[in-house]
Parts: C-alpha cells; sequence; structure tokens
C-alpha cells in the first residue's frame, strides 16, 4: 500500500487550501507504514513501544500540541500545520486511519484531555502539561465515562473533596472505558465539587501519585487502544492542577468536557470514513474485475461515504468557526460509523464465505469498525439528539444559532451519551 488506492485517492480531487493540501500529502507518505504495525499490535498491544520512531505517531503529538510546545519534526511537518484545528485533526484522523486505526489511537499523545486543557487551563497549567508531553513520549486520558451513569456528565460520582488540612483536594471514585488510561502518565478527570451541573471540576492527573489504580478491560477490536477501568482512592490534587478555578462556575468542569465532546466527535467520523475507504480499496485491490450488481453496491456505499465525509468536514469547520451544532455532528458520527461495519459486511460478502478466514486484515478490521458506534456516544443517543435538534428548531444550518455547550441542547446531545472517546473501544461504554 505505497500510496491511496483509487477511492481514497477520489478525496484528493476536493478544493482546498494550500496548508490542507500540504497536511494530506505528508499523511499519504506515511500512512501506508501503519498496517503492518497495526496487525502486531492487534496481536500484542503493547507492541506500540516498538513503533514510536514512526512518522505517523510524530504527526499526532504535533497536530494537537499547541505551537510554543512542539519538539522536533522534519520542516514538511512544521509547514503543513500551523495551528491546532478540528479540520486538521480529523483530516489527519481519516488519512492515518487508512492505514489503521489502532495505530492511531494506541499512540502516545495529548488525545482528547488537550481539548479540556485548551478549554480550561491556565498558563501554567498548560506548561505543566504539554511541557511533559513535548520531553518524552507520553500517553493521557480523559476520565469522563462512570460504571454507573455512563458519560452523562451532569450525573458524576466522582468527588472533589477538600483535603484535611485545607489545602489541595481529594479525588475519589470510579471511570470506565477509559482509552490507554492503564498505560497513560497524565490526564484529566470530570469529578463533583458540589451538587448540580455547575458543581462539576476537572482536574489535572499524574498517574504516578499516590491513590491511582488501572486496569485494563477485554477488548474485541482495537485492542492497542487498552481500554481501562480506574480506580481513584483519595488521590491528592494540589490546588493548582483544579482547571478553570478562575472561571465563572458555568465556564468549568461542565463546559470542558462538552467542549471536549465536540471538539473531538468529528475526527471519530472521520477515523471511520478513512476506514470505509480503506476497506472499499481493498475490495478492488483483490477482485480488480468487480462488475455488475457486486460493484454497483460498492459504488452506492462509496458515494455515500463521500457525502458523510463532506459533513464530516464542515462541522469540524463550524467547531473551528466557534459555530458548533452538536446536533449535526452527532448525526455525522452516527452516519459514518454505520457506513464503516457496512463496508467490511460488504467486502466479507464480496470475497467469498472464507473472507474472514483468508483475509486477516478484512478479519481484524471487522473487528475495529464495531468500536465506532460506541465511540462519542452510541448512534441512539445520536437519533435522539437528531430529533431535539429538528424539534426546537436548529438542526439544519439556517435554522438557529449554534449550541452553546453551556445550555441544555449541547448537553442533550454532547454529554447525554450513557455510552460511546475518542478513542476507541470494542466494549460496549465511552472510549475516553
Amino acid at each position: 500500500m505505497g500510496d491511496w488506492g483509487p477511492v481514497a485517492a477520489l478525496t484528493e480531487r476536493d478544493p482546498t487550501d494550500a496548508e490542507t493540501a500540504l497536511l494530506n500529502a505528508y499523511c499519504r507518505d506515511i500512512a501506508a507504514a501503519l498496517r503492518a504495525p497495526g496487525m502486531v499490535l492487534d496481536r500484542d498491544p503493547d507492541a506500540i513501544a516498538e513503533h514510536l520512531d514512526l512518522p505517523a505517531v510524530a504527526l499526532q503529538n504535533h497536530v494537537l500540541m499547541p505551537a510554543e510546545y512542539r519538539r522536533g519534526g522534519d520542516a514538511r511537518l512544521a509547514r503543513a500545520v500551523s495551528g491546532v484545528s478540528c479540520v486538521s485533526w480529523a483530516l489527519v484522523a481519516e488519512r492515518l486511519a487508512y492505514g489503521d486505526t489502532g495505530m492511531v489511537l494506541a499512540s502516545p499523545g495529548p488525545s482528547l484531555s488537550s481539548a479540556a486543557v485548551r478549554a480550561l487551563a491556565d498558563d501554567a497549567q498548560q506548561a505543566w502539561f504539554y511541557g511533559r508531553l513535548a520531553e518524552r513520549p507520553t500517553w493521557t486520558f480523559f476520565g469522563l465515562t462512570e460504571p454507573g451513569k455512563g458519560s452523562a456528565a451532569a450525573e458524576l460520582e466522582t468527588t472533589l473533596t477538600p483535603a484535611p488540612d485545607g489545602v489541595g483536594w481529594l479525588l475519589t471514585g470510579e471511570k470506565t472505558y477509559i482509552g490507554n488510561g492503564a498505560r497513560a502518565q497524565l490526564g484529566v478527570v470530570l469529578c463533583r465539587r458540589a451538587p448540580g451541573p455547575w458543581g462539576i471540576e476537572a482536574v489535572l492527573v499524574d498517574t504516578a501519585d499516590a491513590g491511582w489504580h488501572a486496569e485494563l478491560l477485554p477488548l474485541v477490536g482495537l485492542r492497542g487502544s487498552r481500554i481501562s477501568r480506574i480506580r481513584l482512592d483519595g488521590m491528592y490534587i494540589p490546588p493548582d492542577r483544579l482547571l478553570g478555578a478562575g472561571r465563572p462556575r458555568s465556564r468549568r468542569g461542565l463546559h470542558g468536557a462538552l467542549r471536549t465532546l465536540l471538539w473531538f466527535r468529528p475526527s471519530v467520523a472521520a477515523l471511520a470514513v478513512g476506514v470505509t475507504h480503506a476497506v472499499c480499496d481493498y475490495v478492488l485491490e483483490h477482485r480488480p474485475r468487480l462488475g455488475g450488481g457486486d460493484r454497483a453496491r460498492l459504488d452506492d456505499l462509496i458515494d455515500r461515504s463521500m457525502r458523510v465525509r463532506r459533513l464530516v468536514y464542515a462541522a469540524a469547520a463550524e467547531v473551528d468557526a466557534g459555530a458548533a451544532n452538536a446536533h449535526r455532528i452527532g448525526a455525522t458520527k452516527m452516519s459514518a460509523a454505520r457506513l464503516a461495519e457496512e463496508a467490511t459486511l460488504l467486502a466479507a460478502d464480496l470475497l467469498g464465505p472464507a473472507s474472514l478466514r483468508e483475509h486477516p486484515w478484512l478479519e481484524k478490521t471487522y473487528r475495529d469498525v464495531r468500536a465506532f458506534e460506541f465511540m462519542e456516544g452510541t448512534g441512539n443517543i445520536h437519533r435522539r439528539g437528531v430529533f431535539q435538534g429538528l424539534l426546537r428548531g436548529n438542526f439544519f444550518p439556517a435554522d438557529g444559532p449554534a449550541d452553546d455547550p453551556a445550555d441544555g441542547s449541547a448537553e442533550d446531545s454532547a454529554a447525554g451519551s450513557a455510552s460511546g472517546s475518542a478513542e476507541g473501544s470494542a466494549t460496549p461504554g465511552r472510549a475516553d
């Protein structure tokens, strides 16, 4: 797979700006190197440590890191990525997922927690977080989902209580379905300091501190994502790790959680689109003379994937413009996840009854794409969000103003998901 296949190549016809074109070309040159390690990672999730020198790993870290904290990288990469944007991250997610989604989710870097840090952290907190990431390969996590409450951010039970000496806080509770939780060194945890939605706080966590416990959960697909269960036993949180402490309560923990979900959800859809195109190209590679009704079925799926792809980038652009619509973003993610599943089912059919035994990459991908349904909210949650958007008259772009993550509309769609992270789970729940 030295270059894009014919389906992925179709997407390069879309008009774009010079920087995005450079980023796209850079991704095209490095995505192929992910596929072979991705197969190894499926057997041994810890094998990611042997592939940290891959350009694709450095790219993910680079594109989510503020410019002042970026280290290394070649001049071509520096020209392709100037600032942090949702559109750039969606493009990287799509293109690298064409290589291997598991490698994307297993790689070290800022991940989901970076959006919360950008939204809430002061300069000193950003320096603490991004400075650590700049020193060496560092895995991070975003701790939202809980065993009893799912990802309902307004109903969290993990508590943040004053330390006995009155200096700092004690963090107590459980989180589950957390991407890279058992291997992470840093992260952000959502917790409750007081009753009500404005009693939700976000804190920075160093997993080397006392009171941190994490265990791996069994996975069927995307095994490199290391989905974990976390227990926090009175973990001490210094005063300077409370994010947004100088902000109004309405712009602190819950606000950061919702901003994080809205910022990363288009990239989950982009991952699904990238895998869909990889599967379609795989079919064409192994059945180059595909024709008749079989070709029509594949062409139909390709056409629909191109339409969803345009929705992904429209949603990402709205996020960058500060005009995110949670209902449309959720609908786009739901559609992309469904397409990825359809693609693997169609490929298994077109390549014959023994295809999942004869094509190990397809069998792995068949398992991997089932995780998209649970990442960043399940389909049923997003269907409800679409209904609510239509009912309130703000689903379509011209219907009304964008969602404010501080109001109930955004909360219903962005944080009301009882399951679903951006960082891959093959188990029901959220992959934070």
